[in-house]
């Protein structure tokens, strides 16, 4: 890949080129100009590109053409800017950031805000900086939001490996790092913890924009002071009144669609019915699997939603190009197709489906017709980053066993309860039986048991709990090194020996996801790097996940895309129930509490 000159060494190459005194590399003719600045459709304009950047806008282009300049008629086509995606983490689509780019560029994604939290919580900054360099070497725009929260929240787990102030303030200096990931502790926020203060300050300092995640739905003092204390966005809001609440206080609501988070339709009502000025709203993804990114597309796909749900297509097109631009402090540098930006740039035949017929990045053609026809350079992880499933031993039957209180023969349990399409957990109560005892699961309730087996630092630690919203019921377990933040290994099952079966393949493999039923594999998902991401295709990965999701169904689970609820299960800082290494986790107070209900 060739490194992209700056506006300012390359800008007496565009105006000569603007003036016809040098000829331009390519020249897109006869489009329909998306100009997210006037928020106006422009019939009958050339695009004129030069060295990656835009040259010339405008009617007619044909002085900027020599014999060797590349034309492209857009015979009317729509030419709008390429895609960005303002908040999102490589991890969840369980490929590299180079795999993750080969799927999304076909979708007309050029610009990715990247937040490595997930390998920060298990390689640390080390891992960082693999992502961050890897990023680098591809040739469209992936930003790196240095990550934050690792732990998510101290003191109610321990992940692999931690972040200091001291470790944020030396990345605000990597040249692709843009900011700071999300700070999820917003209760340290607003309580004025001081290694949150420092890493916020330290990117502020640097002149960087502050990632927020602001999970409570309580808009009183604590909001207030979490907006006080610098993030700059959040992308956790839910109704139209968090996206509202959020804007009148200087910050930029990040509207997401995920794999499994649905939260354009309620928020977007804020811009639809309550008129708040569309500029301040930005679309992102957050977490997208490979199936999502290989069957349904991306930002596209989150666009396609947005129109649907009322909002003007070019609207949409601003909150998914300028705004993202903008609140990042790149107006100048990408997010639209005019003079000096990189020329990224998505042909479209249709402004509302969204079919993604031609996509450019830094002047290149990258992918026509959801193909990608450009080779992406190969990137190699390290062995380290592939010996991360750390358990002391295997793990047997009776590592999965809950003891009840001594004479009891029924128990008052806590459960985690999911929220189908929803980050959010509820916190359920069940009356289990005790068998032998031993706390026996209530399938035809739809409550089975789920573990958290620890795999950074090889204690051999086991932490059950019960959990509901599955439906799982069949004898089966599904395993998962994928568990955000801490990324210990979660199981799920309903047979114990399924269940020990399932974590110990995944101790021999190094990490991903397995299903297991009656002692019978029907699905593996390797994940090799930090046991969080494969470096194959994610067309195969995708196949495989495909199979994953079968096989959960086949269990009997009901729940859309059930996976990434399985995988948030141990992030300790979105209520209301979770699951660590330190125990059950009631998040709505931020502490430890017993499984079982005594009083």
């Amino acid at each position: 890949m060739s490194i992209l000159k700056t506006w300012a060494d390359l800008a007496p190459a565009l105006v000569a080129v603007a003036m016809g005194r040098k000829h331009a590399d390519t020249v897109v003719k006869n489009a329909s100009w998306v100009n997210v600045h006037s928020a106006e459709i422009i019939p009958n304009t050339d695009i004129a590109i030069y060295g990656g950047r835009f040259a010339y806008v405008g009617p007619d282009a044909s002085h900027t053409i020599g014999p060797n300049t590349k034309t492209i008629d857009a015979k009317g086509r729509y030419a709008m800017p390429g895609l960005c995606d303002g908040h999102m983490h490589v991890e969840s689509g369980m490929v590299t950031v180079t795999q993750f780019a080969r799927a999304v560029v076909p979708h007309g994604t050029t610009s990715m805000f990247i937040d490595p939290h997930e390998i920060a919580n298990v390689l640390g900054l080390p891992g960082v900086r693999l992502m961050h360099d890897e990023a680098m070497g591809l040739p469209l725009n992936i930003f790196v939001q240095m990550p934050s929260c690792v732990p998510s929240f101290p003191g109610l787990e321990t992940p692999g490996a931690t972040i200091s102030p001291e470790d944020v303030a030396e990345a605000m200096a990597w040249p692709n790092i843009i900011g700071l990931g999300e700070m999820m502790n917003f209760p340290g926020v607003v309580a004025g913890d001081e290694k949150m203060l420092a890493e916020i300050a330290a990117t502020q300092r640097a002149g960087k924009t502050v990632g927020g995640h602001y999970a409570s739905p309580d808009l009183g003092h604590a909001f207030h002071a979490y907006a006080a204390g610098g993030p700059a966005d959040d992308h956790e809001g839910t109704q139209a009144a968090d996206a509202i609440a959020r804007v009148r206080q200087g910050m930029r609501a990040m509207l997401r669609l995920g794999s499994a988070w649905y939260d354009v339709a309620t928020q977007i009502k804020a811009v639809t019915e309550s008129k708040l000025d569309s500029r301040n709203f930005i679309l992102c993804t957050d977490d997208s699997h490979s199936g999502t990114l290989v069957n349904d597309g991306h930002m596209n796909r989150v666009l396609r939603h947005a129109i649907s749900q009322g909002l003007a297509p070019i609207t949409a097109i601003q909150m998914a190009t300028l705004n993202t631009a903008t609140h990042f402090g790149l107006e100048r540098e990408l997010g639209s197709i005019t003079p000096g930006r990189r020329a990224d740039l998505v042909l479209t035949s249709d402004l509302a489906t969204l079919p993604i017929e031609l996509v450019m990045a830094h002047g290149k053609v990258l992918a026509e017709h959801g193909k990608l026809t450009a080779t992406f350079p190969k990137f190699e992880y390290p062995a380290s980053s592939k010996s991360t499933v750390n358990m002391k031993r295997d793990v047997t039957a009776q590592d999965f066993d809950v003891k009840a209180p001594q004479g009891a023969n029924q128990v008052k349990v806590r459960v985690i309860g999911v929220i189908e399409n929803q980050a959010p957990t509820k916190s359920l109560t069940a009356e289990l039986p005790v068998n032998s005892g031993l706390v026996a699961m209530d399938i035809s309730n739809d409550v089975c048991q789920i573990a958290l087996v620890e795999r950074h630092a090889a204690t051999g630690k086991v932490v059950n709990a019960f959990v509901s919203g599955f439906g799982y019921n069949k004898p089966c377990a599904i395993a998962s090194t994928v568990a955000h933040d801490s990324h210990h290994m979660i199981v799920i099952g309903t047979n114990k020996n399924d269940m020990a079966q399932a974590a110990n393949v995944l101790k021999s493999i190094g990490g991903g996801v397995v299903v297991i039923s009656e002692g019978k594999e029907l699905a593996r998902v390797e994940l090799p790097i930090a046991g969080l991401m494969s470096d194959e295709p994610a067309e195969i990965v995708a196949a495989k996940a495909e199979k994953m999701v079968a096989a959960m169904r086949e269990c009997g689970c009901t729940l859309n895309n059930a996976y990434m609820q399985h995988s948030l299960l141990g992030l300790v800082v979105i209520p209301a129930l979770r699951i660590s290494d330190l125990g059950l986790v009631d998040v709505t107070n931020f502490k430890v509490v017993d499984l079982f209900i005594t009083a």
